[in-house]
């Protein structure tokens, strides 16, 4: 089920339909925009140059255009949104000052409510890589981005330290997300300052998992306690362990997993427990070198209905979300990029901004596969780049290749 609130896009007819309107229009509509920006109290109480819709539209357009300047962001913008919209009345080119101006009145709030409306996981149920035993594969993991070096910045959020007592050269935030395995499309997320935890960010984000999921995580995440707040949901799960957790063994089955005891550490009377199943395996490279041993912890209890050879091949599909990162962070932000914002709240919109567009591009790329009836993986994610980028322009003549 989606999340309260949830608005789903229209379906284009085709690839070439999605391309022509506007990527970042056809994935978040007009209407959908100026919601989000009246349910977050941003709608502007007299007329400006530089609407609230037109400025959530740039938060996202700075993302897909990482490298332009703001005027260079905002001629695009308003050029595209006058063809693909012509009802809109047409925006002069600001200045630089302005633009900011215009940022700072808007805020985070509408380009997070923006993407918590839109953001959901993408595959159908004909999406077989999308799913182990009707279960859809989801992935939580954490990364880290680089920020303006501001004092505000660096005051809100911190920088970690070097190995000679030194500071970093950046501020840093952390991400913590959620992401389809099958799409690499991220639907959820948490910000926090370094400081903050994957694992405290976590807490907040599992509470939002529903039942007919099945959450991949590392073994950075294996605790009791997370363990019992996401099986909670009806989610199930299938997590790395930890070297040093030592379930107690009550039966071995007959695909060679066996069901344990899972108990919380560190209490008195050490009673309280759940049932789990684990799965102990090795990988062979083919290159006579093995790696692991690898140990599983999964909600997943009867051996017929998911063998343990199907619940170690699932897990290989956690580096997926390490893959989603790496396109929003090497190819659409740029390989050791720091965000322009020099403020807390205009870094929070900035990022926002990249996970609304990384969502647009794998909605974009998902409509390819899904055409050419091929898995989401074959298709190039700086191909789909590319094109969202060209997507924005106001020449009306772009040839229906799909991705090139």
């Amino acid at each position: 089920m989606p999340r309260a609130g949830w608005v789903k896009p229209e379906s284009p007819r085709r690839l070439s339909d999605l391309v022509s309107v506007g990527l970042m229009t056809h994935v978040f509509p007009p209407g959908v925009v100026d919601e989000v920006i009246a349910e977050c109290g941003r709608t502007e109480q007299r007329h400006r140059s530089l609407p609230a819709r037109t400025m959530a539209y740039f938060a996202i357009g700075m993302a897909l255009h990482s490298e332009g300047s703001y005027e260079d962001v905002m001629g695009l913008m308003t050029d595209g949104l006058a063809w693909s919209e012509p009802d809109v009345e047409s925006v002069r080119l600001p200045s630089k000052s302005a633009i900011f101006q215009a940022r700072s009145r808007l805020g985070f709030e509408p380009v997070k409510a923006l993407f918590d409306r839109v953001a959901r996981p993408l595959a159908t149920e004909d999406s077989s890589e999308s799913f182990l035993a009707g279960r859809r594969l989801v992935a939580i993991d954490g990364t880290m981005l680089d920020v303006a070096d501001s004092t505000a910045n660096d005051e809100f959020f911190g920088r970690p330290g070097t190995a000679k007592g030194e500071r970093s050269a950046f501020p840093q935030v952390r991400v913590v997300a959620l992401a389809e395995c099958g799409t690499h499309a991220i639907f959820d997320a948490e910000l926090g300052a370094y400081a903050e935890s994957e694992m405290a960010l976590s807490k907040v984000l599992v509470d939002r998992l529903e039942a007919g999921m099945i959450l991949l995580a590392d073994r950075g995440f294996c605790s009791f306690d997370l363990w019992q707040q996401a099986s909670a949901t009806g989610a199930d799960l299938l997590w790395r362990a930890k070297t040093n957790t030592k379930p107690r063994r009550i039966e071995t089955l007959d695909d060679g997993s066996w069901l344990a005891e899972l108990r919380r550490r560190n209490t008195k009377l050490n009673t309280e427990h759940v049932v789990i199943r684990v799965v102990d395996y090795d990988v062979d490279d083919g290159r006579n070198v093995e790696a692991g041993p690898f140990r599983l912890f999964t909600t997943l209890l009867d051996p017929d209905e998911v063998s343990a050879t199907e619940l170690a091949a699932a897990y290989a599909q956690r580096w997926e979300i390490e893959s989603a990162f790496d396109e929003l962070k090497t190819h659409q932000r740029g390989a050791r990029t720091v965000l322009r914002s020099k403020s807390p709240d205009l870094v929070k919109q900035e990022i926002w901004g990249h996970l609304c567009c990384h969502y647009a591009i794998r909605t974009l790329m998902f409509a390819a596969a899904h055409e050419a009836a091929v898995d989401p993986d074959r298709v190039s994610f700086v191909a789909a780049l590319r094109i969202s980028r060209r997507s924005l322009s106001p020449a009306r003549g772009f040839p229906p290749s799909g991705l090139e």
